[in-house]
């Protein structure tokens, strides 16, 4: 596996901050010029922004970009409550209009970022574009459920270690990307930022909690791109497929060698699918 370093000056974020929402302060790294609409990166459930590192040297240099941890986890504020996918996507609307009130985004969200901009995408004029990376539609699978109510106790308690940390792995990456020391550092560094209470309260919201969209994927209001990998079980390129086929304006991609982390895994070949979709936007 290789792939460009992820120190490029060019599209290394430049800017940290918090910005305040109804659940709590959002960590975020900004960078990047230009007029066109701003890309907003939001990654998935156990994990944070910093996954998305090795995606942003293949952006172009004239986008703005800005990249979220998202409630409860990375640096962001930790987690009270319990909340929901909505309400994560209603903070999302906190952060857009104190951050780029002016203009729709480009919104790219890996799992929960999709959960998370396919509720977006349904809310006139808040987005511009949606692209859902390894975010599948429909609530959990029982097994999974399952498993996760087995683990749950043990993240709240000890935190991600053992048997936590090594089924969070598998779950998001693939058998070689494991054996990639530097890719396993970056998960298992996100793991170990938030709070366990966080974590765990985060699992509960945006997990065992979410909900079944299929049948809202009718009311997207942006054009889409709903992107799947090869390894994922529970949403392979054929449940992409049957998903854009709901959707108005809609398309799926496939990227090969990857399972959750898709950024992380193969971030040159998401990039070429995320700029061409991008350029086709200003035909």
């Amino acid at each position: 596996m290789t792939h460009r370093p992820t120190t490029d000056p060019t599209t290394a974020p430049d800017r940290v901050g918090h910005v305040p929402t109804r659940l709590g302060r959002l960590h975020v790294r900004s960078g990047g010029d230009g007029d066109g609409a701003p890309v907003v990166l939001w990654s998935s459930m156990f994990v944070d922004g910093h996954t998305w590192d090795r995606f942003l040297p293949h952006l172009r240099t004239d986008r703005r970009y800005l990249v979220v941890d998202p409630p409860g986890l990375g640096r962001s504020e930790p987690l009270r409550r319990r909340s929901t996918v909505a309400e994560a996507a209603d903070a999302a609307t906190d952060l857009l209009a104190a951050v780029y009130p002016d203009a729709p985004v480009d919104w790219v969200g890996n799992a929960l970022g999709g959960h998370v901009g396919l509720d977006l995408g349904t809310r006139p004029g808040v987005l511009r574009s949606l692209v859902a990376v390894s975010s599948p539609t429909e609530a959990i699978a029982p097994a999974l459920r399952r498993q996760i109510h087995l683990l749950l106790p043990l993240l709240r308690t000890l935190g991600p270690v053992g048997p936590v940390r090594d089924a969070v792995l598998e779950a998001m990456l693939t058998d070689a990307s494991r054996a990639d020391e530097e890719v396993r550092r970056v998960v298992a560094d996100s793991l170990s930022r938030p709070t366990r209470r966080s974590a765990a309260l985060a699992v509960r919201s945006f997990i065992l909690d979410r909900v079944d969209v299929t049948a809202r994927l009718a009311d997207l209001t942006v054009p889409s791109l709903f992107v799947a990998s090869d390894d994922r079980g529970d949403w392979d390129p054929r449940d992409a497929e049957a998903a854009a086929r709901l959707a108005p304006r809609a398309e799926a991609v496939t990227v090969a060698g990857a399972r959750t982390l898709v950024p992380l895994e193969q971030p040159e070949a998401l990039a070429r699918h995320v700029e061409r979709f991008h350029a086709s936007l200003e035909d």
